[in-house]
């Protein structure tokens, strides 16, 4: 099990599904994703998820709209693993295309706190192909709310 930061509940929570489909992700698009963890500590995710028909576009590629799905999902993540009750609401997503993956594909995305103040945090979150190649980075600017969400 990797590091566990003393008294995180969240992180602890994630790490129990470390090589799963994370059937606890506290968001309902998250769970329809079904993003198979891979790393898990705090302010730093990592999931990986396969390519299915109904994420394609008519082209048979991973849509651009699921991409950015999918980081924005596992951003949001990243704020749960910081154990802090505050929902954070994405704020502007901004994402960069370079490249897809066809169904049937896994791809892996990796997010990551890159600043957190008192009321706003900014996120990164890349993709990745089984291949190693970099087929999106995505940044997000998330405001912590007054609404609470419960920790596990």
């Amino acid at each position: 099990m990797e590091n566990t930061p003393p008294n995180n509940k969240a992180v602890a929570l994630i790490q129990q599904f470390i090589g799963q489909e994370f059937a606890a992700m506290p968001s309902p698009v998250g769970r329809w994703l079904k993003g198979i963890v891979t790393s898990a500590q705090e302010g730093n995710l990592e999931m990986e998820y396969l390519v299915r028909p109904e994420m394609c576009n008519p082209a048979g590629t991973l849509h651009g709209g699921m991409i950015a799905t999918m980081m924005d999902d596992l951003m949001g993540g990243v704020m749960f693993s910081l154990n802090d009750p505050y929902f954070k609401m994405s704020i502007n997503l901004n994402v960069d295309y370079f490249a897809t993956a066809t169904e049937g594909e896994k791809v892996r995305a990796h997010a990551e706190l890159v600043k957190q103040g008192k009321q706003l945090l900014n996120a990164q979150c890349s993709l990745y192909n089984e291949k190693g190649k970099l087929l999106a980075r995505g940044y997000s600017n998330l405001m912590r709310s007054n609404i609470k969400v419960p920790l596990p």
